[in-house]
C-alpha cells in the first residue's frame, strides 16, 4: 500500500508533507508533488499535514481521482526528490 498525491496539489505544491516524511518518498513535478510508491512506507504522516487535502491512501481514493495512482507511479520515476524547499505556487 502507498499514499497518493491527487489533483488538489496541482498549482499549490505545499511542502508540509515533505517535511514530515521519514523517507524520500516525495518527488517534484513542475507544479505539484507526487509520491514514489517504491519509497512510501505507508506511515500516513503526510496526510494531516497537507493544507489542501490532496493526499490519500491508494485504497481510499476519492471518486474521479483514481488516475493519480498511476500518475504518481509513472512520474516519480524521473522526478527529483522533493527537499521541502520549493516555493509554494498558490496562496
Amino acid at each position: 500500500m502507498t499514499h497518493v498525491v491527487t489533483t488538489a496539489c496541482v498549482d499549490h505544491k505545499y511542502q508540509e508533507c515533505v517535511a514530515v516524511c521519514p523517507v524520500e518518498a516525495f518527488k517534484e513535478a513542475e507544479t505539484y508533488l507526487v509520491i514514489d510508491p517504491d519509497e512510501c512506507i505507508d506511515c500516513g504522516a503526510c496526510v494531516p499535514e497537507c493544507p489542501v487535502d490532496a493526499i490519500f491512501a491508494d485504497t481510499d481514493m476519492p471518486d474521479g481521482e483514481e488516475h493519480w495512482l498511476q500518475r504518481n507511479e509513472d512520474e516519480s520515476v524521473d522526478a527529483e526528490i522533493a527537499t521541502g524547499e520549493s516555493p509554494v505556487l498558490a496562496d
